[in-house]
C-alpha cells in the first residue's frame, strides 16, 4: 500500500490512555506504555474519570510515564460540578506531581441534570478551566525558591515554568451545541483563554475534519488542531464508538468489518482504514496524529509504522533511558 508519498517524516504524534480497572490491567498497561514510549511520540494523555472518579489512577499512570519514560505526560481534567476550591486543589495536585500539560474539559453532566443545576458546578466551561490552570500555576510559581548558591534560605528561580493546556474540538459538532458555528466560537473562547493546542473528538471521515479545520481559520483560531484517531479493529469497537459518539458511519469499513468474523482478518481491516484516514488528513494539512489507543498498541503502532513515522528504539534501550533518567524527567517537555 502507497500511503507515504506527501507525509514528512517528521510529523509528530500522541496518543490516548486511560487509568487501568483492574491489577491485571495495570500490570498490562505498563507493558503498553514502554512499547508505544519506544516509538517517540510527542506526549501521551490520561483521560479523567468522570466527577473526579479515576482522580488517583490517572496520576498514577501520569507518574509512571513521567518517571519511566522519556515522554511528556498529559493529564484531562474536568470540571463539571466542581467548585473553584476543589478544582484549585486538583490543579496544584498534579502540578506537585510534576505535570506541567493538561487537557481542559468542561465534562458530561450526569444523566438527567440539566443546566443550572447546582451540580455543574462553579466553572461553567472549559474555558474557566484553561484560565483556572493558568492562574493556579501563576500564583504557584510566585513562591517558588531555589537553594542559594550563597548559602541558607533560597532564591527565586531564573525562569518561570509555563503549563501547557490543550482542549477539545468537536469537527461534527458538540452534542450540545445550538447552532452550525457554536462550536468555531467556543473553541476560539478556548483560545483566547489561553489554549494551546486543540485536539479533536474522533472521526471516521478526512473531509470532516479538514472542513472544520477552515471553518475554524476563517473564525480566527490559530491554534494547532489536532487530528484525534482510533482504528476500528473489530466490528463490535466500530459499533460501541458510533454509539457513544453519535459519528456518521463510515459506510465502506463497516460493510468490511462485519463481512469477517476473523479477529485477525478486522484487525488488518481496521489498521487500514486508519493509514488511509490518517494519510488524508496530513496531506490535507494536519499538524500531526493523536491516536486513541484503547490501551493497546498493535494497531496504532502499526499504523505508525506503514506511515514510517515511528521512531524504534529498542525496548532495552528505552528501558535503559528510563532508568538513568533524574532532572530532564521533571522539566517541561512541550507538546507540539
Amino acid at each position: 500500500m502507497e500511503h507515504r508519498v506527501s507525509i514528512p517524516f517528521d510529523v509528530p504524534f500522541s496518543f490516548e490512555l486511560f487509568p487501568p480497572r483492574s491489577p491485571t490491567a495495570e500490570v498490562a498497561l505498563w507493558q503498553t506504555i514502554q512499547r508505544l514510549a519506544a516509538t517517540g511520540p510527542d506526549f501521551m494523555s490520561v483521560t479523567y474519570g468522570a466527577n473526579g472518579s479515576s482522580r488517583q489512577s490517572s496520576l498514577a499512570v501520569l507518574r509512571y510515564i513521567l518517571n519511566e519514560t522519556s515522554v511528556h505526560p498529559l493529564a484531562h481534567l474536568t470540571c463539571v460540578g466542581s467548585s473553584h476550591l476543589e478544582a484549585n486543589r486538583l490543579v496544584r495536585e498534579f502540578l506537585d506531581a510534576g505535570i506541567t500539560s493538561f487537557l481542559a474539559l468542561r465534562g458530561d453532566p450526569p444523566e438527567g441534570s440539566v443546566e443550572g443545576d447546582r451540580f455543574l458546578g462553579d466553572l461553567g466551561s472549559a474555558s474557566e478551566l484553561v484560565q483556572l490552570i493558568h492562574r493556579v500555576q501563576t500564583e504557584r510559581a510566585q513562591y517558588a525558591t531555589l537553594a542559594s548558591r550563597g548559602g541558607p534560605g533560597g532564591r527565586l528561580p531564573d525562569s518561570r515554568q509555563k503549563v501547557r493546556v490543550a482542549v477539545a474540538a468537536f469537527p461534527n459538532g458538540h452534542p450540545r451545541s445550538m447552532r452550525s458555528n457554536q462550536d468555531i466560537d467556543t473553541l476560539l473562547a478556548k483560545q483566547v483563554s489561553g489554549a494551546t493546542v486543540a485536539i479533536t473528538q474522533l472521526f471516521f471521515h478526512a473531509d470532516d475534519y479538514l472542513r472544520f479545520v477552515d471553518e475554524a481559520r476563517t473564525g480566527g483560531v490559530t491554534i494547532p488542531i489536532l487530528p484525534g484517531l482510533m482504528p476500528a479493529t473489530s466490528a463490535i469497537r466500530l459499533e460501541r464508538i458510533l454509539e457513544m459518539t453519535g459519528e456518521r458511519r463510515p459506510d465502506e469499513l463497516s460493510r468490511r468489518l462485519h463481512a469477517t468474523d476473523s479477529p485477525e482478518g478486522q484487525l488488518e481491516i481496521g489498521i487500514e482504514h486508519a493509514i488511509a484516514l490518517s494519510t488524508a488528513v496530513l496531506s490535507g494539512g494536519a499538524p500531526g496524529l493523536h491516536l486513541y489507543t484503547f490501551n493497546q498498541d498493535r494497531a496504532v503502532v502499526a499504523v505508525l509504522d506503514e506511515l514510517h513515522l515511528s521512531r524504534h528504539q529498542s525496548m532495552a534501550s528505552a528501558q535503559s533511558a528510563a532508568d538513568h533518567q533524574t532532572t530532564a524527567r521533571h522539566q517541561s517537555k512541550e507538546p507540539a
